[in-house]
């Protein structure tokens, strides 16, 4: 997630069968799959699994847990996850983490991939797959399939930015795809409907007047943070703000502090996560000179959120029932 990168391709190399999970991309030659082969439709192109993944390695927080969602663990070989995420100790899926090992504390690679005997990454570009590090190509080569994480699909029209579809519905994608993938359909229908539902009480109760908001990830010098097709975007609205960057196109990028000060948020989001806690963002906020005159500022108005409530992941829901409550109290008090 950490920058944006800056090549187009999606690296799914056309018509090339894989051993492990025997992932391959769909061309209409007329020929059927197998009976047992699933075909889904993933950053845009068709991919079929023939067969059900059995070790899988995940990248990242939300990724995994968008497996333990679904009850998958005891089809993963392994996780791959920085320690700096946060607390493991209260996390809602704390009985899977331990059942899975964690075979990274950096990110996914080809060698730590081949070593757990993967037959599926499930990764995301700038969530362990980069053109610099690794692609999809290299683990195909190795006869190791693939599926990226929807958020992180690259949007053809502009081939660098990130992002094919509001937020929450990249994540129901994903459940829906995976619940094909695996064979557990009635399990992703389920847990989309209990998604939809939270989502849609919170909305009910969105202020007449909704507060602006400005997400802060990072950065002193240019603040990361997030434009209309990452999950803040959707979290924020969702909950009854609206996001100052809804018209910028691509997922997670920087901004100048100019547009933040000019846009004026009411409310600012800061992402939790990293060596520096959130308390010490809220801190640089608070004293930083160029934003004394903005309203969140002025009125002290910083929520913390968990990174793995900010990326697409099961715990989307749960955070904008939590944001939407904190919004409307600031709409509340004018």
């Amino acid at each position: 997630m950490r920058k944006l990168l800056t090549t187009a391709s999606l690296g799914l190399a056309a018509a090339v069968t894989l051993t492990g999970c025997g992932a391959k991309v769909e061309h209409d030659d007329g020929k059927a799959p197998k009976a047992e082969a699933v075909t889904v439709t993933n950053c845009g192109e068709k991919v079929t699994y023939d067969k059900r993944p059995e070790r899988v390695v995940t990248n990242d927080i939300g990724i995994t847990e968008l497996m333990f969602a679904l009850g998958l663990e005891d089809r993963m070989a392994g996780y791959a996850m920085p320690d700096d995420k946060g607390s493991l100790t209260g996390v809602p899926y704390k009985d899977a983490y331990d059942k899975v090992k964690w075979i990274s504390k950096d990110r996914v690679t080809k060698e730590n991939a081949l070593a757990a005997h993967a037959d599926l990454v499930f990764a995301g570009w700038n969530y362990g797959f980069n053109e610099n590090a690794l692609t999809p190509d290299e683990l195909h080569e190795a006869g190791i399939g693939t599926y990226l994480l929807t958020e992180s699909c690259r949007n053809a029209r502009t081939g660098t930015s990130r992002g094919i579809m509001p937020p929450l519905d990249a994540l129901y994608t994903d459940l829906d795809n995976l619940g094909k993938i695996f064979g557990v359909e009635a399990r992703a229908t389920k847990l989309i409907g209990e998604y939809k539902a939270k989502v849609a009480a919170v909305r009910a109760k969105a202020p007449a007047k909704r507060p602006s908001v400005f997400l802060y990830d990072s950065g002193q010098d240019q603040p990361f943070t997030s434009g209309r097709y990452a999950a803040p975007e959707q979290i924020i609205s969702e909950a009854g703000g609206v996001n100052i960057l809804h018209d910028l196109k691509d997922s997670w990028t920087t901004v100048g502090w100019e547009t933040v000060v000019k846009r004026n948020p009411d409310v600012i989001v800061v992402n939790d996560y990293g060596a520096t806690s959130a308390r010490k963002k809220r801190d640089f906020l608070l004293s930083y000179p160029p934003l004394r005159n903005v309203s969140a500022i002025k009125n002290k108005r910083v929520y913390a959120l968990d990174y793995a409530d900010l990326v697409e992941s099961p715990r989307n829901p749960s955070a904008i029932e939590r944001l939407g409550g904190y919004l409307r109290g600031v709409a509340d008090a004018g």
